[in-house]
């Protein structure tokens, strides 16, 4: 029957006609349902196949509807659905021990820094997998291959932190072997007797360091210029007066190029409770100093650390016998590397097989507005998009960064018994697909015969 022009159709006859474009949407559904729970059983099959992937981050797929346009009262279209995966890059995974020092992982936000490539223009990247060893070159790298970059740290252990990634290098400690380090710090707590006689003879400065007085108590230690030789450095003290001693720092008059050996020399002031007075001492003692080695070797500034005024962390004078408490000096010949450290604050330092140990590298932690939003990479590691913002660098711990902890790795944040149960539930979703299919060919089979 054909409707009159302008007249509406006779009952039944919409129905008639939009019945197969009705049936074709949901046979068109049923193709998505089969797509979209593919998708997300492919996310179920990752997130169980690397569920010891350290640092992996699991998918969770999401599904949306899909809405036909022309939808009426009378007439409905299927639209169907769409899957919408989503890397849970912010869910962190348990932190677990480990036996190697430079396995690291981050307790909290952020992401270590790497690079693809030795080179200052490869490619940034930022992981969470910690797995870091020293490659045949020395550089510490991850299983992906990432190199791990930090800030050089200087001879006075400081960096310069201004947001700008070019300033960071490769890790790579092994370069250090057959080098010399100046010494730049010099710590020296000792006792000095408040029981001790105070001298009745003439003094002037440099009589220690002559020879010409004998000093109440000194102390004599290795001290290296630039070129690794090592120089005797002594400190030698007279008592001159009550809570009172002159004091001199020298070095052998061969040694150096000022005639005496003096390095510095004044009077060091104690507080009535045995602490030093730093106002009442001699601004020389406590201010840094530049040897002029003999030798022509370069120096840095060694800071001769006596002591905070008004603690007990120094010098200090008790009625007790004069002795050296403890010293330490840092700098001298670097020989072979025997193993690398990683503090909790995120300081890389060699470890040498004299025993002695240099920090060489600060690591930094990188945070981002919006972590989730990071475009994936192969190995494990993630780029910058316009979903994620710029990354944020910063020491461990500071401004949002998460902490560091040396020694242990992130494991996956995948729930393998939830992974199981989403295999079950797509699994029955997929079938269930297939059957919509099947039911709409049946019933599209049935409009043909109309027509025999």
């Amino acid at each position: 029957m054909v409707p009159k022009r302008g007249g509406d159709p006779p009952c039944g006859y919409r129905e008639r006609e939009t019945g197969p474009v009705s049936l074709y949407s949901a046979l068109y559904a049923g193709v998505s349902g089969l797509g979209s729970n593919a998708t997300a059983m492919a996310g179920v099959a990752d997130n169980i196949t690397n569920i010891n992937t350290t640092a992996y981050k699991g998918v969770q797929t999401q599904f949306k509807t899909m809405v036909a346009v022309g939808n009426s009262g009378t007439t409905y279209s299927a639209g169907g659905i769409a899957a919408a995966p989503q890397t849970l890059i912010s869910k962190q995974g348990v932190l677990q021990a480990s036996a190697s020092s430079t396995d690291l992982g981050i307790d909290g936000a952020g992401f270590f820094v790497v690079r693809q490539g030795p080179e200052a223009n490869d490619s940034v990247a930022y992981t969470r997998a910690g797995s870091f060893t020293p490659d045949e070159d020395g550089f510490l790298r991850n299983v992906g291959g990432y190199y791990l970059q930090g800030w050089r740290l200087d001879a006075t252990g400081s960096f310069v932190n201004d947001g700008d990634l070019g300033r960071l290098e490769p890790v790579r400690l092994n370069e250090l072997a057959g080098t010399a380090t100046p010494t730049t710090n010099v710590e020296f707590r000792a006792n000095l007797d408040s029981s001790s006689p105070v001298f009745t003879g003439a003094y002037a400065s440099g009589d220690i360091a002559s020879g010409n007085v004998a000093p109440q108590f000194s102390r004599s230690m290795d001290i290296f210029d630039e070129q690794g030789n090592s120089h005797r450095v002594s400190v030698g003290f007279i008592k001159t007066g009550v809570n009172q001693w002159a004091a001199e720092i020298y070095a052998d008059p061969s040694e150096v190029t000022t005639p005496t050996g003096v390095l510095a020399s004044g009077t060091i002031a104690f507080n009535p409770d045995g602490s030093i007075d730093a106002g009442n001492t001699t601004p020389a003692l406590l201010s840094p100093i530049t040897p002029p080695w003999s030798n022509g070797a370069g120096a840095q500034a060694i800071n001769f650390d006596l002591g905070t005024d008004g603690e007990i962390n120094g010098l200090t004078q008790f009625g007790a016998e004069s002795a050296l408490i403890s010293s330490s000096v840092n700098g001298g010949m670097m020989g072979t590397i025997t193993s690398v450290s990683v503090s909790d604050e995120g300081v890389v330092s060699a470890l040498f097989d004299d025993g002695s140990s240099i920090p060489v590298f600060q690591l930094p932690i990188a945070t981002f507005p919006n972590p989730d939003g990071l475009s994936l990479l192969n190995g494990n590691a993630y780029e910058v998009s316009n979903d994620s913002g710029s990354a944020a660098i910063n020491q461990p711990g500071s401004l949002g960064a998460g902490s560091l902890a040396a020694g242990a790795l992130e494991a996956s944040n995948v729930d393998l018994a939830e992974e199981f149960t989403n295999m079950i539930r797509f699994q029955r979703a997929y079938s269930a697909s297939s059957r919509i299919i099947t039911t709409v060919d049946e019933m599209l089979q049935e409009v043909g015969n109309l027509k025999r």
